[in-house]
């Protein structure tokens, strides 16, 4: 194929590129791709090219979809997006083209690229590729996308102003996904899996009261999380919550390790936290305890009234404790309906 003009349009502009066909033993992967980032970078050392192909070459989405749809479709649908001899977009299908080169180096030999201008700037690169991967098609894990934009940020040294402007996404999206892999690198947990246990903890302010009240808060559940004590990050959504809502004594044995998690969110929900028909029963009761009703009840011009609600609320009351006790219904009165 012969080469021949292309556009893009990006951040209100037009950029040039030309479509080719090059030997892919030329290309070289992008080793700031967040996949091979989270992957094979290790103590700051920039993973060597063979190191890259190897990790990819072995992740079922090359052998089992791109390598059978390019052998089907004789060559790529979507071209590999380049700079100079860097893939910028597209390293899987790299890898893919090159385990088939393995076997027939000659029919594999060419892959059709769209190479970007060289002097195109690393913002409109950034930019590029957050369209592809965090705005776009997303294909990107939250950790991969988190990860990029923490190396723009603390790397490239770009303001959380200037990366909404490149990226498209709000200010307090992506001071949160800095935060959130910030936190993991601080607790040496690099885990792409684990990001969402850590996404919900610093999750807006809902456990604020809690680590303002206990400063070790946060690294409690980060060991629970370690040890698997705190199993699935759905519990840090749904049951930790009623651990902290629950405060007092349940939350404090639960920090002490006096109480496991498990028997934290127990003895949260016997104090009511998160369940709305317990609080209900338990602030009437409260009401009804209080020292000076006995005095407004028996001073009361309207003796009558409060008889009746009473007896119709000691009614009701016996009724429940048969349903919580699990006696079967029994049918009502016509009195009893009234």
């Amino acid at each position: 194929m012969s080469p021949h003009s292309d556009v893009i349009t990006l951040r209100q502009k037009e950029v040039p590129l030309v479509v080719d066909s090059v030997d892919n033993h030329k290309l070289r992967f992008y080793a700031e791709n967040p996949r091979i980032y989270s992957h094979i970078w290790s103590e700051g050392r920039e993973p060597t090219q063979q190191e890259i192909f190897d990790v990819l070459a072995k992740t079922e989405h090359v052998r089992e979809v791109l390598m059978p749809s390019i052998k089907t479709n004789g060559g790529l649908i979507e071209p590999l997006l380049v700079k100079g001899n860097v893939v910028l977009e597209g390293n899987s299908r790299l890898a893919a083209y090159r385990l088939l080169s393995e076997n027939d180096q000659e029919k594999w030999r060419l892959v059709r690229v769209r190479r970007l201008p060289s002097d195109i700037s690393e913002a409109d690169v950034f930019a590029l590729l957050g369209e592809y991967h965090i705005v776009g098609k997303k294909d990107w894990a939250p950790f991969e996308q988190a990860g990029y934009l923490y190396r723009r940020h603390k790397t490239h040294g770009i303001n959380e102003a200037d990366l909404e402007k490149e990226i498209g996404l709000g200010a307090h999206k992506i001071r949160h996904l800095i935060r959130v892999y910030q936190f993991m690198r601080d607790h040496n947990d690099q885990n792409p899996s684990r990001w969402s246990y850590y996404d919900e903890l610093l999750k807006g302010r809902k456990f604020a009261d809690a680590v303002a009240k206990y400063p070790d808060f946060n690294e409690i559940i980060v060991e629970k999380i370690n040890s698997g004590e705190i199993e699935r990050a759905v519990d840090l959504r749904d049951r930790l919550p009623l651990i902290t809502k629950a405060g007092g004594n349940t939350l404090k044995k639960f920090i002490a390790g006096t109480y496991s998690f498990e028997d934290a969110v127990a003895d949260a929900r016997l104090r009511g936290a998160g369940n709305y028909n317990v609080k209900k029963l338990h602030e009437f009761r409260q009401w009804l305890a209080e020292a000076q009703l006995d005095d407004e009840f028996r001073s009361s011009k309207d003796k009558q009234m409060l008889k009746f609600e009473l007896d119709k609320i000691n009614r009701r009351v016996r009724g429940l404790l048969q349903v919580v006790d699990g006696s079967p219904p029994q049918k009502k009165s016509a009195a009893a309906k009234k």
